[in-house]
């Protein structure tokens, strides 16, 4: 179908049908090309798997959207959670996460879900685009009526401009334009 061909264009799941079909036929005996095609297909699936996780989180966030959390939850044990998951991932890149203790109290009204999802993005990020060696500390501290929860690493940073637009729907700053710029830190 013309039309279905038209509509995967540029998305993941058309490279991967393409590089598919070159395995089947013209790549089929070439190692060479096999390995190159394998590891564009890779990333392509991981591109993929971003975007559904993307999407879901989206619509569990929009059937929630009315309902305001009631459950508590406590903030450092959520945050402590997230690092172990990550432990892996950090130990790859020899990132060193570091957790301060938490001196005040940190229970909040929250869906533990959604703030374990939160909590896991954002020392995900820190890992993914901090300095290979590098530190990540993470703090939970008294910020006025609220609580802040702050992750730091030595990366590559996020420009000032890109900053308002974080919270928009599916917005991703591109990696090469935010290699040019110091490292933005909570302030």
């Amino acid at each position: 179908n013309t039309l279905a061909v038209r509509a995967l264009e540029g998305t993941p799941l058309a490279s991967l049908k393409g590089f598919v079909e070159t395995l089947q036929g013209a790549a089929k005996d070439d190692p060479a090309a096999r390995a190159r095609f394998l590891a564009i297909m890779e990333e392509q699936a991981d591109r993929m798997s971003r975007l559904i996780d993307d999407l879901l989180s989206l619509s569990r966030i929009e059937m929630h959207e009315h309902v305001p959390p009631s459950a508590t939850v406590d903030l450092p044990a959520i945050v402590a959670a997230a690092a172990r998951a990550l432990e892996g991932m950090a130990k790859e890149r020899g990132i060193k996460l570091a957790i301060a203790p938490t001196t005040v109290a940190a229970v909040v009204v929250g869906d533990p879900d959604e703030l374990t999802q939160v909590a896991q993005n954002l020392l995900q990020n820190a890992i993914k685009y901090g300095r290979p060696g590098g530190h990540i500390d993470v703090t939970i501290g008294d910020a006025g009526p609220r609580l802040a929860l702050a992750i730091a690493d030595d990366g590559i940073g996020i420009a000032p401009e890109h900053l308002p637009r974080l919270t928009e729907r599916f917005y991703r700053v591109t990696p090469p334009s935010a290699r040019r710029f110091p490292c933005w830190r909570p302030g």
